[in-house]
Order: structure tokens, then sequence, then C-alpha cells
């Protein structure tokens, strides 16, 4: 399959797209608007050359449809369910930010710290860093050199046991801006974070994400992306080159991010989330008010960015969500809180628009309409 064309591949997509492989729930979102989202799926996956995605919707504050479209597997021709694991990249943050403020609320972490006090591994810089700052990417921390010098290779499956071993990848670098200033994107920072809850929580990050997030919200199936484990319903990931061949992506070992970029979740399972989030499951709602007011640089700047989720007003609505990208995978999510919605979308393939696909899905759930002049 990774030796087809574009048009031969886009033109299987697009007959795969059309019928959903599983889904569940359909009776409660009507015919039409399930056929108007199979459409726009099926345009993006043809026009993206995307194997497999999965899709899930919230409404009224539950799981109520989910979905998947294509491949898994292009190789031995498995089909996506809404069970399929993705990689989450980025969207992993959210999780670890509602891990964090879990903590602040029992009181077991104080989010303007010293970053230090939780994570003694990391060295002391010229200024000191707070947990609020790291969740808002305002941090100093560094993101990925755009060189790559420093970093992990793309193509590499180095396992890092520990967060302090994972630290070593950027601990002895200068910040890039004093802490408060400058919004800058980091992953690091996230992992930077793990080691801070690791500390307040006395406990690996896993295992107290497991238990306080992902067990109470019934994410089951959502776990960190081991390269090297065996686990059931994982997609395959893929990547397009410049001549359009679709082919497997590069080696990725995330270990070294997973608060940041290294978990895996399905669309049921990321809907789930949603739904907890939505009933305040998982932290308290002035908690979640908190996680969600956007944080402003020391000169008066919102950054649009609050504490591990971004917040917009597009669409003619109030947002919540993030967009995740890396080896082998897109994906975006995203929550209206006023109108107790949400959408998921997980896709196999690197470097594709997954959060234009959330918002059409969403306008399309919510009857929204475009607000550009």
């Amino acid at each position: 399959m990774n030796r087809f064309r574009l048009p031969l591949f886009c033109l299987l997509n697009l007959l795969i797209a059309c019928c959903p492989a599983v889904s569940a729930g359909q009776q409660i979102l009507s015919k039409e608007k399930r056929a108007q989202i199979e459409k726009a799926v099926s345009s993006f996956m043809s026009e993206n050359s995307v194997p497999g995605i999965g899709v899930a919707v919230v409404l009224d504050g539950e799981p109520i449809w989910s979905t998947g479209f294509g491949m898994a597997d292009l190789e031995d021709f498995a089909p996506v369910t809404s069970a399929t694991l993705f990689r989450l990249g980025s969207i992993s943050k959210p999780i670890t930010a509602t891990a964090v403020l879990q903590l602040w609320e029992r009181g077991k972490l104080d989010l303007d710290a010293p970053v230090q006090k939780y994570c003694p591994a990391f060295p002391e810089k010229e200024w000191p860093i707070t947990s609020r700052e790291l969740l808002g990417h305002l941090g100093g921390i560094r993101h990925y050199n755009p060189d790559g010098k420093g970093d992990i290779p793309e193509d590499s499956a180095r396992h890092f046991a520990n967060m302090e071993e994972s630290l070593k990848i950027f601990a002895g670098d200068s910040l890039v801006a004093k802490p408060g200033t400058k919004f800058n994107y980091s992953t690091y920072g996230y992992t930077l974070l793990g080691c801070v809850l690791e500390g307040a929580a006395s406990e690996k990050y896993v295992d107290f994400v497991r238990e306080n997030v992902l067990k109470p919200a019934g994410m089951a199936e959502t776990q960190a992306d081991d390269f090297f484990a065996v686990i059931l319903h994982r997609t395959r990931w893929y990547h397009k080159d410049k001549s359009g061949v679709v082919r497997n992506a590069g080696v990725l070992d995330s270990s070294y991010k997973i608060p940041g970029g290294g978990l895996i979740s399905s669309a049921d399972d990321m809907a789930r989330f949603e739904a907890a989030i939505l009933a305040d499951k998982l932290v308290k709602r002035s908690t979640r008010d908190l996680m969600w007011t956007p944080l402003k640089t020391t000169d008066g700047k919102s950054t649009g960015y609050a504490l591990g989720w971004g917040i917009s007003d597009r669409l003619g609505v109030h947002m919540a969500a993030h967009t995740g990208g890396q080896q082998g995978t897109s994906t975006a999510f995203a929550l209206v809180p006023d109108r107790r919605a949400g959408v998921v979308v997980l896709a196999n393939m690197d470097s594709v628009d997954a959060g234009s696909l959330a918002d059409q899905i969403l306008k399309i759930v919510l009857d929204l309409q475009d607000q550009t002049p």
C-alpha cells in the first residue's frame, strides 16, 4: 500500500471514508448530521491522503456518537474503529494540566512555588520558574531546536527510564526568556511539569494520571505510548512524502515527553474525558474556570492560552481546545462549555490540519456559522 501513488490512494480512502467502520449511539445524532460529518471526513481524508481517522461527538455533556473511518493498518487492511488508539501528541497536555490542577486543588502543589520545591533534579536558573508558568508556556523553557541539535532525533527508539533522565535533554540550556515575559510553546516544559507532579504526588506520573484522571473519566484504554510494548488496537503511523507517496512514519519513542506528547487514546476515551470535564468529575467548577482562564505576560498581554488549554472565541462560540501532531499523527479536540458539547478528531497521518476538521464537525453538530466578514 505504501507504494500507491496519490490518485489511487485517495480513491481508496474516499470509498472507505464514506462507510464508517464502527459507530455507536447513532440514533441520537440525526441521520442528516451524520451524513454531513461523514462527507466532511471523507473529503478531508481524500484531500490529505489520510489512511484512518477516529471521530467522536459530545452533546448535552455526554458522548453520543463515535466512529472510525478508513484503515488503522494499511498492510493488514485493519479498519479504524472508535476504540482504535492514536498518538495524542500535544493533546496530552490538557490531561496533564488536569492532573496538576487536582494536586493544587488538594493543597499538595503550589502553582507559584519554584519548580525545585517538587523537582530538585532541575537546576536553578537565573530566574525562578513556577508550575503556573509552565502550564501556560511562560516558563522560558525552550521547545525543540529548529536544527534538531540537542534534541532526540526524529527517528529514534531511545527509551527514557524516568522523568529525571528526560530532563537532561534541556536542563542545561539557558532560558529563552525571563519567565512570565514571553509565550514560548514548549513540550519540554511539560516534561518538567511531569517531574513536578511526581514530586508533589509522591508517585510516578503514569500511575497518578491513571488513578486520578483516566479511571474516574472511564478512559480504560488511554496509556503511555510505549514503543516496545504490544498494545492492542494501536494504529500504525503514516507520513506522506514530497512526491505524494504514503509511507510508514519515522520511529518515535516518546518516553522523554509523556506529559506533553506521549499518551495514546481513542476517540471514545477522549470523548469520555470531555464529558468528565464538563460534568466536573475531575476538578471542581472553580478549578476548571481557573484552568480555562488565559494567562497574561508581565506586560499585561493575553496569550490566548490558559493552563494546558487553548482558549478562543470562534465560530460564534467560546471554546477550550487543543491540537497535536508528531510522527504519524495529527489530533484535535474542542469543547464548547456553554453548549456542553465537544468533538474529537484523531488521524494516523502527520502534518495534516486536524483542527480544521474538528471545526467543520462542530459547525455541523451545533449549527454554527463562520464569523468572518
